[in-house]
């Protein structure tokens, strides 16, 4: 391997860590959602506005990202993300009430802009014949940061329970969650750290004229005879993109018609994205697994499964979209999308919940559970019956802070239908729309468009993420969990309708060529 194939590889590396942090952070949360309920006595829409936080802050942050990569550079911004992302964890573990604790999840947010800005970067410093393999190292990245985050989860719950010296030292059984989410101080702090080593991008140093600097960051990359071509590309390229193109009319463009279809597609694969619900499940993955009656240690250990297979799913459409193609993938990983949410929606659906004398006596360390004997033999056709019925006669606090036990001792749930349901769906969304759907938003949009149309429907998809975040609670409490997946599946099949008419295949093709692909579907 040349020197400067090693560099590139070493570069996006670095960068490529910083997936790895965001998915540390977006999953981390989703194991301390009981205990921090139960210690500051959240309702639903505190625990949704914490779930939210991160979603808010992105939506700032994706505008401010945008002007700060073009002001100060690629690498000084993602160094202030990536202590953003370590000021949040900070703040996460040392949070001592709702308020503080949304304000630090809401600054982890406004790192999560790592993701559009290491793409771009990463696009930028790598050779064009590696780029689709380095810039591939994020998506992956991203999910074994999602898998670490439910093994730590998973280990931190396991040793709350034992009665080990350090345990009892720190008091990890009350400060268990603490740790969960301060945790991502260290991958955070390496990130930062290794950041001073990679180079500044050269594409945005040409930006600002600095054409000696960007000879000797393509140096590193590139080698001597290369660099002089590149640097022209670049300057024709900026000296393109500057001519009379201010961020009004390029919008304007974007919502012409003549990028008619362009929009719907845009507009549809951004919102159909994240209605499959798929944010809400990774986030309140244990919350979620407890509806099985799995109890707390099941919800953990089940949610590693969902680390695990999204990550292998991922490789798996990372190996095979040049292959099969952008439009197969997406058609048929949606219509597998709505066939897993039908089976989770059908397996709480045919559940009921009962009471037994029996089930009284294995709750005995919960205070008062003698009270629920009212409700002995009468059986509940779905969980809101169930969790109103016991919060009536358990109270709120007891009632919300031994769900999990209550579900688990009452419920009579194929569990296995819906857990398998539930690992199809994450397989699917990450074999297709999840990662392909930033492949095509580079493909659609025209070169001098695409700076203004990403990030734009990166918003888009962004802002429906943390509704869907902020409501799933509400949803999960006052809906139940067959109406949830039932609401995702209806979204779903209408974004494919949508996409089925109007997406066209891309693969193997040059901007310009899919452009008149799309016009002639006009």
């Amino acid at each position: 391997m040349s020197r400067e194939k090693r560099n590139a590889y070493i570069y996006a590396t670095i960068v490529a860590l910083g997936g790895f942090v965001f998915g540390l952070d977006a999953a981390l949360i989703s194991g301390g959602f009981k205990f921090i309920t139960s210690e500051f006595n959240l309702n639903d829409w505190e625990v949704g506005a914490i779930g939210f936080g991160p979603g808010l802050g992105v939506l700032i942050a994706l505008p401010l990202s945008a002007w700060s990569s073009n002001q100060h550079g690629r690498k000084k911004t993602l160094q202030v993300i990536a202590l953003l992302y370590i000021v949040s964890a900070v703040g996460s573990a040392l949070a001592t009430s709702f308020i503080t604790l949304f304000v630090a999840r809401f600054l982890g947010g406004l790192a999560f802009s790592s993701i559009t800005l290491a793409s771009m970067y990463m696009g930028e410093i790598a050779p064009a014949n590696e780029r689709g393999k380095l810039v591939s190292m994020l998506q992956i990245n991203i999910g074994i940061g999602f898998s670490a985050a439910y093994f730590i989860n998973y280990w931190i719950l396991q040793q709350m329970s034992s009665d080990a010296q350090w345990v009892q030292v720190i008091n990890l059984t009350h400060t268990g969650w603490r740790w969960m989410l301060g945790i991502e101080i260290v991958p955070a702090l390496i990130w930062y750290i290794l950041l001073f080593k990679i180079p500044k991008s050269p594409a945005w140093l040409i930006y600002k004229n600095k054409v000696d600097e960007a000879k000797k960051s393509l140096l590193k990359v590139y080698a001597l005879s290369e660099v002089e071509g590149h640097v022209l590309e670049m300057k024709e390229s900026v000296e393109n993109s500057n001519s009379n193109r201010s961020i009004g009319s390029q919008l304007s463009e974007i919502f012409g018609k003549p990028m008619r279809i362009v929009l719907i597609v845009g507009l549809t694969l951004a919102i159909v994205q994240q209605s499959t619900g798929i944010n809400a499940i990774m986030t309140y993955a244990s919350t979620m697994f407890e509806q099985l009656g799995l109890g707390t240690d099941g919800a953990f250990a089940s949610a590693i499964w969902l680390g695990v297979i999204g990550l292998i799913a991922t490789i798996l459409s990372l190996v095979l979209i040049d292959r099969i193609g952008r439009r197969p993938l997406v058609i048929g990983g949606l219509t597998w999308i709505i066939l897993s949410l039908a089976i989770c929606a059908y397996g709480f659906n045919t559940a009921t919940y009962t009471i037994t004398k029996e089930a009284i006596a294995k709750m005995d360390t919960i205070p008062e559970v003698e009270k629920l004997n009212i409700l002995v033999g009468k059986e509940y056709g779905n969980d809101i019956e169930f969790k109103k019925a016991v919060k009536a006669i358990m109270g709120n606090k007891s009632a919300r802070d031994n769900s999990s036990v209550f579900l688990k001792e009452s419920a009579n749930i194929n569990a296995l239908l819906i857990l398998l349901g539930i690992l199809s769906f994450v397989a699917a969304f990450n074999f297709s729309i999840g990662p392909i759907m930033w492949v095509l938003f580079s493909e659609i949009f025209p070169i001098s468009l695409r700076g203004i149309a990403i990030p734009l429907f990166a918003l888009v998809s962004s802002s429906v993420s943390a509704l869907v975040q902020f409501f799933f609670p509400w949803q999960l409490s006052n809906m139940g969990a067959s109406t949830i997946f039932i609401f995702y599946s209806g979204i779903v099949f209408l974004g494919l309708i949508i996409l089925y008419k109007f997406l066209p295949e891309t693969k193997n093709l040059t901007i310009e060529e899919i452009q008149l692909k799309l016009q002639r579907k006009q």
